[in-house]
């Protein structure tokens, strides 16, 4: 099989369709399953009380904000550097998804801070960096609109997208950098994780849901793309013939 092809969008855009399905319908159950565990079957916290739930959609939200951004990134990049079409196209479809997410995480975190810290919001380390993270997606969302040529549009998205990925390890690390309000990580790659088994579960499974939920959206949005940029370069080519 000639993968190669496969780059174009044309010939993405039928794969995309028949891939949307088999991340689309797991990302229902798990997100159903994941809320169960979380909202019925995990045990209240024994500082916060019922208060810390808001965890299953803030954090997994909050990780899918910064991981979308640096595969928005990525794509932009490779799209600028390749001259690659589709690439240039993931990237534009990934933001919408990555600012709904950090916004999620944004409005959740404040519902959390309320009963947790007697305030909705602090201009704390993690929170302002977040919110330059909402910037950052909005401002290459705008950028992207506001010029007409596709691929000009592109290429300018690309440079404010790496400029901005230097953000998100500033968001993973501010805990440990600076002194703040906001919790350090309950789960570490190289220690124990520090809440209860069922907590746990909850979490990866939403965090599961969020990823499936994301590339299915994230397909579906690329199609929309693909058809729109296809039906635009045919109307080009018609007026200059």
């Amino acid at each position: 099989m000639n993968l190669y092809k496969y780059a174009s969008p044309v010939n993405f855009y039928p794969v995309a369709g028949k891939l949307i399905p088999w991340f689309s319908v797991p990302a229902v159950i798990l997100f159903i399953v994941g809320l169960y565990v979380g909202f019925f079957v995990a045990p209240p916290d024994y500082q916060q009380g019922e208060a810390y739930r808001i965890m299953f959609i803030h954090v997994p939200a909050a990780w899918m904000g910064m991981l979308l951004y640096v595969l928005m990134a990525i794509y932009a990049g490779i799209g600028w550097a390749f001259n690659a079409r589709l690439s240039s196209m993931m990237a534009s479809s990934i933001a919408v998804t990555g600012a709904m997410f950090t916004f999620l995480a944004l409005v959740t975190g404040a519902f959390w801070g309320k009963p947790t810290w007697g305030t909705w919001w602090v201009w704390d380390a993690r929170m302002t960096s977040t919110l330059i993270l909402l910037f950052l997606y909005i401002g290459f969302i705008s950028l992207q609109a506001s010029i007409d040529d596709a691929r000009r549009a592109d290429r300018s998205g690309a440079v404010l997208a790496l400029v901005g990925v230097i953000n998100v390890p500033i968001i993973y690390f501010s805990v440990q950098w600076w002194n703040t309000l906001h919790q350090g990580a309950t789960i570490r790659i190289l220690n124990k994780p520090t809440i209860a088994p069922k907590m746990l579960a909850a979490m990866l499974i939403l965090l599961a849901a969020c990823w499936l939920y994301s590339v299915a959206v994230v397909l579906i949005r690329l199609r929309c793309i693909i058809v729109e940029r296809e039906q635009n370069a045919a109307r080009f080519v018609e007026v200059t013939v």
